[in-house]
């Protein structure tokens, strides 16, 4: 499941829960299209709400996506009590152009004043 806010007009934030397959990502995708239709360059906010599992199609969908559009972000958060999550952030980040980092679902606030500064 994914549920979409903005908390900020440049800034999209996705809630991800459950399992995470192709039609998840596309959706994120469409969003992200959608806002990048209006900005040179967003801010991406994603939340583990309890994520399931992935399936290998989605993420190399989500992969190949974020790598094509890798110059319009200019940061990109993840919140997540889990290291496998921060650990692929952090992969994902070294080919970004984009600041890149992580917060715990305690530290969430700070992930919002942060990706919203």
């Amino acid at each position: 499941m994914i549920s979409k806010f903005s908390f900020s007009e440049n800034t999209v934030g996705f809630i991800l829960s459950g399992r995470v397959d192709d039609t998840i990502i596309e959706k994120f995708q469409s969003e992200i299209l959608d806002k990048l239709e209006s900005f040179d360059k967003i801010n991406l906010y994603l939340e583990d709400n309890g994520i399931d599992s992935f399936s290998l199609s989605a993420i190399f969908n989500e992969i190949q996506f974020k790598m094509s559009h890798a110059n319009r972000f200019s940061k990109i958060v993840l919140v997540t009590d889990r290291t496998w999550i921060k650990f692929c952030g952090d992969i994902e980040g070294l080919f970004m152009g984009a600041e890149v980092t992580s917060f715990t679902t305690e530290k969430r606030l700070d992930a919002m004043n942060w990706i919203a500064a």
